[in-house]
C-alpha cells in the first residue's frame, strides 16, 4: 500500500527494520536535546505528515527498549492518528521511572503501526446477547 508523506525532519523516512516489522519508527525532529524529568511529560514533533487511505488509521505505540530499559513510554498509548488528519505526527512522551531522560535529536521515541479499521452504524436495544463470560472483566477470566 503506498502512503503519501512530507518529510520536514532532518532524517530519512521511516523503515521498517525487519521484513517481518508491523511498525516503523518516528524519530525526534528536534534541534536541541530534550530533558524529560520523572513523572513529566512532552509533546515531540517527527516533521512528518501523512496521507492515509480512507479505512486506515497510523497508530503510535512506545517503543519496547525505551519502556523496558528508561520508563519512557507514549502517554495516550496507542494514538491514532485519522485518516483526515493532515497535520504534523508529533508524539506525547512521559517518563515513568525516577531518572531524568534525554532525548536528542533523531532519537527512535515511539513505533508507528498502519492499521485497518471499521466504522460501526449502531443498532440501540435493550437487551444485549448473552455470553459465558457476561459482564466479567477486569480478571474475572481468571490470571493462569
Amino acid at each position: 500500500m503506498k502512503v503519501q508523506i512530507i518529510n520536514r525532519s532532518a532524517w530519512p523516512l521511516p523503515q521498517y527494520a525487519t521484513p517481518q516489522s508491523a511498525g516503523v519508527d518516528l524519530k525526534a525532529n528536534i534541534t536541541e536535546p530534550i530533558v524529560l524529568k520523572p513523572l513529566a511529560r512532552t509533546f515531540v514533533p517527527t516533521g512528518l505528515f501523512i496521507s492515509l487511505p480512507a479505512g486506515f488509521e497510523a497508530q503510535v505505540r512506545p517503543r519496547s527498549g525505551l519502556a523496558a530499559k528508561h520508563g519512557i513510554t507514549v502517554l495516550n498509548s496507542p494514538g491514532t492518528i485519522d485518516a483526515d488528519y493532515r497535520g504534523e505526527i508529533c508524539v506525547i512522551l512521559v517518563n515513568l521511572s525516577d531518572t531524568p531522560f534525554e532525548i536528542v535529536p533523531g532519537e527512535r521515541i515511539a513505533q508507528m503501526v498502519i492499521a485497518r479499521h471499521e466504522q460501526v452504524e449502531w443498532e440501540q436495544v435493550d437487551v444485549l446477547d448473552e455470553t459465558q463470560r457476561g459482564a466479567g472483566g477486569f480478571g474475572s477470566t481468571g490470571v493462569k
